[in-house]
């Protein structure tokens, strides 16, 4: 019989310089890692199937604390910023809308996730990246619409989802005519976005 495996003593682990089998440590490491992949591609799927809005970004030269800061942006408009590594957001992203973007996973890539608002969402993340020069918006995914950054900025022009249902509740207290005209200044800030997708796409 082999002699059983030493442990680190303070670790209390075994420890790859003292299994008798190395190729079972590697083995058991190698597990480890495709379960944590495994999760994380899990948790990015479940991300992507919540979100109204997915912004797809390149942090790159970002410090840790400006990082932070972006996040606590975003968390007033009810999303979250989160890196993943390309290859996973290839996979999580097969068969779905944000698929529509994979043109864009490349590079170092942030993800902004917009799970109430994605007008609200659109608009934090641009508000960031004009004060942050180091910080650049690549496309995204609207409500199961691929955007360019024109596109997202168009998007960004219209009211936020509160203000639009504060304009409908507002509007339906008014006497016709005011409500026809909010009624058509709401149609028309959504035609310029649709537009803008349309126009995009039949170029």
């Amino acid at each position: 019989m082999g002699q059983p495996a030493c442990r680190d003593k303070e670790a209390g682990n075994l420890s790859p310089a003292n299994v008798v089998n190395p190729g079972l440590w590697e083995g058991r490491i190698n597990l480890i890692t495709k379960e944590k992949k495994s999760q994380q591609i899990a948790e990015l799927s479940e991300k992507f199937s919540r979100s109204k809005a997915v912004v797809l970004t390149e942090y790159k030269g970002l410090t840790v604390a400006e990082l932070a800061r972006l996040r606590r942006l975003l968390k007033e408009a009810g999303a979250e910023y989160k890196v993943f590594k390309n290859t996973m957001v290839n996979i999580a992203a097969k068969g779905t809308p944000i698929e529509s973007a994979k043109d864009f996973f490349a590079g170092p890539t942030g993800i902004a996730f917009g799970f109430d608002d994605p007008i609200a969402a659109a608009k934090k993340i641009l508000e960031y990246a004009e004060k942050n020069d180091k910080f650049k918006v690549k496309s995204g995914v609207i409500e199961g619409r691929f955007c360019s950054l024109d596109d997202i900025k168009s998007m960004s022009r219209l009211p936020s989802r509160s203000i639009l249902l504060g304009m409908l509740a507002g509007a339906f207290q008014s006497p016709l005519s005011k409500l026809a005209g909010a009624l058509n200044a709401t149609v028309l800030q959504f035609a310029y976005a649709l537009e803008s997708l349309k126009n995009k796409k039949s170029l």
